[in-house]
């Protein structure tokens, strides 16, 4: 009888392995129920969040409006400008003068003037170019906060996977110690009833031990991964994470489906689109020494009043036409051009590289979507076999033929099973995560 008080909870914790893994056959992954006041925290919220509240997102945005406020102050360049001066003097006397028997006060107690300047560039070659490089600075910035932003959601989209894949070997380790702990004080009487040496005490009391600090281990993991999910969330991350069910059964599809995703990874990419248009912005650049051959123009109108005459008018208004040009600056401007253009040069150098890096990232996160799949058939696998292993090593100690070490390693296999499958679940969605992120897509598949 004290042998059957042992064998059940033995076999009570292997139909409840055994009742999991169906379970998870059935749907990509679980996660411990959410309280009933909170609903749990979703792959697609979580990447929300990061998107909406992580610094390095806002801080991208705020650069994008620093660029376009450099474009804004380029094409001032060629509107026109008006100056005001307004000047007010108090003095202790007047100066008066006498002209032809009369007195003509030439500055009173209360002097007031002003003057109004107008003027505008008619032509000046260089606003071109350092318009069209802000223009292009300006572009290439959105598409690095856009790129930003999507880095940022896949940051965040792995660490949410990794935090699942974290609770769910606490979970399994906290299992594995409730058992053994029940399993050490069948141990200890069946010792007391003769029925057994006290070596299996000793024995399961190590398996008590390593089950907890294995839990302690994994304990202190999933905390730490709840942790980096919640600063890259920019919020605290206490109840349930819900099982990203959509992309691990998109992840499980042959990787051949897939193929057509790699044919405008080019386009879509918004950091291979950034490089280009930085090299275009720095060519625009490189034109503007050259623009300094041809002369500018300009026109300006100017209108004066004073409340102190003296002999003259009281207000005035004039023109000016004026003609400016550079014929010789030491060779500055060549030196410039041919900074410029080496600059340019080393951008279109560097953007060459990472058109044909493309190709390589998406050819990597294939294969390693492929290892992914093949590897969690293979967890499976391992997990049915160590099940298995358990449940006939279960019915050998029944009958006498198999000793109370051979069960605890059965058990102990078929938790790192479990712990095996629960990782290799979480690793393809990475490796679908890893394959979008190749491709230009967001990690939720679409394109940003």
């Amino acid at each position: 009888m004290i042998r059957s008080a042992f064998v059940a909870p033995v076999c009570a914790w292997l139909a409840l392995c055994a009742t999991d893994a169906r379970a998870q056959e059935q749907k990509p992954a679980s996660s411990p129920p959410p309280p009933a006041t909170q609903e749990p925290l979703t792959l697609e919220r979580a990447v929300s969040l990061a998107a909406e509240q992580n610094e390095g997102v806002l801080s991208a945005q705020a650069r994008a409006e620093a660029a376009a406020a450099r474009v804004a102050r380029a094409r001032a360049f060629f509107f026109p400008r008006l100056n005001t001066t307004t000047t007010y003097t108090r003095r202790t006397q007047e100066v008066i003068r006498e002209v032809g028997g009369e007195q003509v006060v030439l500055q009173g107690l209360n002097g007031l003037g002003g003057t109004a300047v107008a003027r505008v560039t008619l032509f000046d070659a260089r606003g071109f170019p350092l318009y069209q490089a802000a223009r292009r600075d300006s572009e290439a910035t959105e598409q690095d906060a856009v790129e930003t932003r999507r880095q940022v959601g896949f940051q965040a989209a792995n660490a949410f996977l990794a935090t699942l894949g974290s609770q769910q070997v606490a979970d399994a380790a906290q299992r594995r110690l409730d058992f053994a702990r029940q399993s050490l004080e069948e141990a200890k009487a069946r010792a007391q009833a003769g029925l057994a040496s006290t070596n299996d005490v000793t024995r399961v009391l190590l398996e008590v031990a390593t089950a907890e600090a294995q839990l302690a281990e994994s304990t202190g993991q999933a905390l730490t991964s709840r942790l980096e999910l919640g600063f890259l969330l920019v919020t605290s991350v206490e109840g349930a994470l819900a099982a990203p069910e959509q992309l691990l059964t998109e992840a499980s599809r042959p990787v051949e489906s897939f193929l057509e995703l790699a044919d405008k990874a080019e386009e879509r990419r918004p950091d291979i689109l950034s490089a280009k248009l930085r090299v275009q912005a720095q060519e625009a650049s490189a034109r503007e020494p050259l623009a300094r051959l041809f002369p500018s123009l300009g026109a300006s109108a100017q209108f004066r009043f004073t409340n102190e005459p003296g002999f003259g008018r009281a207000s005035d208004l004039f023109f000016t036409v004026d003609l400016s040009w550079t014929l010789f600056d030491g060779g500055e401007r060549y030196a410039e051009r041919r900074e410029r253009l080496a600059l340019a040069r080393a951008l279109e150098l560097d953007t060459r590289a990472r058109v044909r890096r493309v190709d390589v990232a998406v050819e990597r996160a294939r294969v390693a979507l492929r290892t992914s799949q093949a590897a969690l058939d293979r967890s499976r696998v391992a997990f049915d076999a160590a099940r298995q292993n358990a449940e006939e090593t279960s019915i050998l100690y029944r009958q006498g033929l198999a000793t109370s070490l051979s069960l605890s390693d059965a058990l102990l296999r078929q938790f790192e099973a479990e712990v095996a499958l629960a990782r290799a679940r979480y690793a393809l969605g990475s490796s679908l995560l890893e394959l979008r992120a190749a491709v230009g897509l967001d990690p939720l598949g679409k394109e940003p």
